[in-house]
């Protein structure tokens, strides 16, 4: 059954307020960074909240600088029990936790995870980093902190999961897929919020990296990377979909549930090639 505008009932509309979720027509929306918003919502003096595009601090980010600390915990604890040094740290740590098939598939299900936050080189770990502090203060105060949270978590199963698909024996770790996932995820939301030129600039980014991918000397993880970008553009398409009412008065909900199914698909489906 077709909604109708919440202050125009003999009007349908597929289309929700972006803050009360309530129905509205074109004559009752007002285009913001964070979607369609009604007149009442408009009207009030509510907090602001960032669109993509606009870097936020530790209060508008605190999961992207929680993650970050996380990641460099873990470089630290590789350094301090490995014998590589900087470029190298190894240690066990990392046969302990890296993504490994044969491991996955005894068991040790939570190497999909900890894979992620673990890195094999200053320039891997600083690389990742950069990238996850430039997309999660983007990212994160645009979409709030739980959304950025699931998003970041189903694009790092996505990457494991692509990663065994193309090579289940190789040792593989590293950030890049939940980073990948994030700059799909901000070029398909600045896109579907009319940010053109963020989603240009970030669609740029997401090329070159490609690229870098295909290209370099480096033993890199092409799965892990195509996985967590497909991951995270699918999160987004589904975030999109319920700011643009698809989802109506269970947008957020829905939102939540397509993610972390999309997670869970990810999880299932790399434990059953491992």
């Amino acid at each position: 059954m077709a909604q109708t505008c919440y202050r125009h009932p003999d009007r349908e509309t597929g289309v929700s307020c972006s803050s009360c979720g309530r129905p509205i027509c074109p004559d009752c929306m007002t285009p913001t960074p964070v979607g369609m918003r009604c007149p009442e919502c408009m009207r009030q003096r509510t907090k602001v909240v960032q669109g993509v595009g606009q870097p936020g601090g530790f209060q508008q980010a605190p999961a992207t600088f929680v993650l970050i600390a996380i990641n460099v915990v873990a470089y630290l604890i590789e350094l301090a029990g490995g014998t590589g040094g900087l470029n190298n740290p190894g240690g066990g740590i990392v046969e302990d936790f890296a993504l490994f098939g044969p491991l996955v598939g005894e068991g040790e299900w939570y190497r999909l995870v900890t894979c992620g936050f673990l890195h094999v080189s200053l320039f891997h770990i600083g690389f990742n980093m950069l990238l996850l502090f430039f997309l999660g203060r983007l990212l994160e105060p645009a979409l709030g902190t739980p959304r950025f949270v699931v998003l970041y978590f189903a694009s790092l199963l996505g990457g494991s999961f692509g990663a065994l698909i193309l090579d289940p024996n190789a040792l593989t770790l590293g950030a890049s897929g939940a980073v990948f996932g994030l700059a799909g995820a901000t070029f398909v939301i600045a896109r579907g919020r009319g940010m053109d030129a963020i989603a240009g600039e970030v669609g740029f980014l997401i090329v070159f990296n490609l690229i870098w991918t295909f290209a370099s000397p480096r033993n890199i993880s092409v799965g892990g990377h195509l996985g967590g970008l497909a991951v995270g553009i699918l999160c987004a398409l589904a975030i999109i979909a319920g700011e643009r009412g698809m989802f109506g008065r269970y947008r957020v909900q829905l939102e939540f549930a397509a993610m972390i199914l999309v997670a869970a698909v990810s999880a299932v489906g790399a434990i059953a090639i491992s």
